[in-house]
């Protein structure tokens, strides 16, 4: 009985917080055994985009983020069949929890592996990244997963604080080790200088490493800050939190922008860190290795110096701006009427009244600096997605909406493609009844921010 009961234990560990430090095949097998369900596993995932959303492409007309690539439009969440957006918005939590009616594509959205997890970058940005360091970011494992077209430009443009004047000191090129000191150099103090080259260094990171339970089949020098956040934006690259337990509560991670932090109270989208000190920190201690220190020091684990290191990277993201947003008055970040456009304006209207925006989203920078739980699980039974079970959310960050044209996708875990989803999840999930028109002038006022 007592060998019985050690076999079912050895077969069945019990859950732990904590990775595990020792791998149990050697490093060509896991090579070989991942490679080859790389293509399952990203056609799993291919599957689920599908059926819950349309992908295609399709911009909007004459509207275009900061340095020109097209706005994409249109509710892209698919309903079930017979189902209209007007009719679900009739229906209270309840019904639509019964009948099984929320939208799929309002669900959590899975990572392109839940079971794997860790960072992936769109083909994009690995590509320059190799061209410019020859540093490969390439996993064997898995793939980005959602389309181009529906992510943020790049390499996006970069404001300062500091010098409005110059406009976008990046001069079109993604800034890395290769080439941030000719572009700065003269324009940033020394201190900031020192933090950007820091943002711009590889670090060991969970998958992209030199040990051999790496998921880069060469020994990698790792990640930087921005291959993330490029440009000190976004370029939509994708993580789990590292925050959660068991693996499949986990939430995805939509990359923010790090414009603007200056104005920000809170970081981390339920970390709730209180200086993008404590966050910069924490990155490097722990999100970078999924939250666990143990495997951390196994990795090779970078421990920044808090009084200059942490300091000097800090006061460079400071200095990230937002976009222009030319529409918007200066006196108290509302639309300019003299400016604004009747559609734009009838838009406002709606995000400070009936739509109920500005509850959460205040003016001049569209953020509170507090967290809500929108208690989206009145709206749907627990269920598997992919991996990823999506049961509740819990309290989340209000992010500045200044600029949003220029970060999708949308929510903390990239589940809704276009500001379009975007009115249509809140308009659903506050209950706020919108008509179809109000909802059109309410997207056409987000361009605007």
């Amino acid at each position: 009985m007592l060998l019985s009961a050690a076999v079912c234990s050895a077969a069945e560990p019990p859950p732990s917080s904590y990775m595990p430090v020792v791998p149990k095949e050697d490093f060509a097998t896991t090579v070989q055994r991942m490679s080859a369900a790389k293509a399952g596993v990203m056609q799993r995932q291919k599957d689920l985009l599908n059926s819950r959303y349309d992908l295609g492409n399709r911009p909007v007309s004459g509207v275009t983020m900061s340095k020109g690539k097209a706005v994409q439009g249109g509710v892209r969440v698919k309903l079930s069949r017979g189902m209209t957006w007007e009719k679900l918005g009739g229906m209270s939590p309840e019904q639509i929890r019964n009948q099984g009616a929320f939208p799929a594509g309002f669900l959590p959205l899975s990572h392109p592996h839940q079971a794997e997890g860790g960072m992936v970058f769109p083909q994009f940005h690995i590509d320059e990244i190799k061209r410019q360091e020859q540093r490969d970011l390439t996993r064997f494992d898995l793939d980005f997963d959602l389309p181009d077209h529906l992510l943020p430009e790049f390499p996006a443009p970069i404001f300062l604080t500091t010098r409005p004047d110059l406009g976008d000191v990046s001069q079109g090129k993604l800034v890395t080790i290769d080439n941030y000191y000719e572009l700065f150099n003269g324009i940033l103090n020394p201190k900031q200088l020192e933090g950007l080259r820091l943002l711009v260094t590889p670090f060991p990171q969970q998958q992209f490493n030199q040990t051999e339970d790496r998921r880069t089949v060469r020994p990698s020098r790792g990640v930087v800050c921005f291959d993330c956040h490029a440009n000190g934006h976004t370029n939509a690259s994708t993580h789990l939190v590292g925050d959660i337990r068991p693996q499949q509560f986990r939430h995805r991670i939509d990359t923010p922008t790090l414009r603007g932090v200056n104005i920000q109270r809170l970081f981390g989208s339920q970390r709730a860190l209180k200086t993008i000190e404590d966050f910069t920190e924490f990155e490097q201690r722990a999100a970078y290795f999924d939250g666990d220190p143990v495997i951390a020091t196994k990795k090779g684990v970078n421990v920044l110096e808090r009084g200059s290191q942490v300091h000097f990277m800090a006061e460079f993201q400071a200095l990230l701006d937002f976009p222009p947003a030319p529409k918007l008055s200066v006196v108290d970040g509302k639309l300019d009427p003299r400016k604004a456009s009747a559609q734009e304006l009838r838009g406002q209207e709606v995000f400070f009244g009936k739509g109920r925006c500005s509850t959460c989203h205040v003016p001049p920078y569209y953020t509170d600096n507090l967290m809500h739980n929108l208690q989206t699980e009145r709206f749907y039974k627990p269920v598997d997605v992919n991996g990823r079970f999506a049961s509740a959310d819990g309290p989340i960050k209000t992010f500045p909406l200044r600029g949003i044209k220029d970060s999708p996708p949308y929510l903390h875990d990239d589940r809704l493609m276009t500001l379009d989803d975007t009115v249509e999840f809140f308009n659903l999930v506050l209950e706020t009844k919108l008509t179809t028109s109000e909802k059109a002038d309410l997207v056409t006022f987000l361009r605007t921010l």
